[in-house]
């Protein structure tokens, strides 16, 4: 007797942060995951080699619109932001309706969290730091050791974790930044540097994350752009509104909206559109 067919689930990839199509950082999303348990889901966004794969499910929180399960190729995370706005949107596109139609709230490991639709884009509102304040020199050493830099580069360094565990370090030039050749390294980091005064971005950024060992860029991170962005104008180095660009060093386009509320609630917004649109069978 054959095997049972595995289901057949609506599946999408989203682009997330593009300037355009094709030109952000791509995202897998199982929009129908009923039934899937965590080894099915981690198996499957090991198969899609994305930097993240989501899965939706109906909430169990009663203020949540929709729940989301996120994964890299390689485990769990509670919160990531291209996830959360790619997420949002095949939500939104395969019909779901929030009970507040100006901003849905998205129910993930990290909490609720909440997602405007602005003109163009969506924006997610960056949740609190679960860790914060200054890297120690032995810890930031380590750090520029692993992304090719010297402590002469360095304006500051602070951790700026909200779910991925990020290590920001602030440098005084964005070609600093584009030169950096990552090697190897077991720490998440983010590097971001003024970009020439006039531009239209008002920052450069790059992200390394650690995979067996090397330290890897990711695309466009919202996650990072989120942290650094409290980071940043909570010390006084960035005015809101104002926009990041990143995946320059990997022939990417990406651009992230930076706004701030008068509360001091910081929005990252961009740009999501899908580009894969069908169904998926997964065992």
């Amino acid at each position: 007797m054959s095997p049972q067919a595995p289901a057949s689930r609506r599946f999408a990839q989203v682009d997330v942060f593009g300037a355009e199509p094709l030109r952000g950082n791509p995202l897998a999303v199982v929009v129908d995951s009923g039934g899937l348990d965590t080894a099915a889901m981690q198996r499957f966004a090991n198969w899609t080699n994305l930097s993240e794969t989501t899965f939706l499910l109906p909430p169990s929180h009663p203020d949540a619109d929709y729940a989301v399960r996120i994964f890299t190729p390689a485990h769990e995370l509670p919160f990531a932001g291209h996830p959360t706005l790619g997420s949002c949107h095949a939500w939104l596109q395969a019909g779901g309706r929030p009970a507040d139609p100006d901003v849905v709230v998205q129910e993930c490991g990290a909490g609720l969290v909440r997602v405007r639709r602005d003109p163009g884009r969506l924006a997610f509102a960056a949740p609190p730091l679960l860790r914060s304040g200054p890297v120690d020199d032995a810890t930031l050493r380590r750090a520029l050791t692993m992304i090719g830099a010297d402590e002469a580069d360095v304006v500051d360094a602070a951790w700026a974790a909200n779910g991925p565990g990020w290590l920001a370090i602030l440098m005084a030039d964005a070609e600093r930044v584009l030169a950096l050749r990552p090697g190897a390294g077991d720490l998440d980091i983010g590097v971001v540097a003024p970009r020439p005064p006039g531009e239209a971005a008002a920052f450069e950024i790059r992200a390394f994350f650690p995979d067996h060992g090397l330290l890897l860029e990711d695309p466009v991170t919202g996650s990072l752009n989120a942290s650094v962005a409290q980071w940043l104008i909570a010390t006084g180095r960035a005015t809101p509104p104002y926009t990041v660009v990143q995946g320059t060093a990997l022939g990417r386009a990406g651009r992230v909206a930076i706004s701030a509320d008068a509360d001091g609630t910081v929005w990252v917004g961009g740009a999501t559109v899908t580009c894969v649109d069908g169904t998926v069978a997964i065992p």
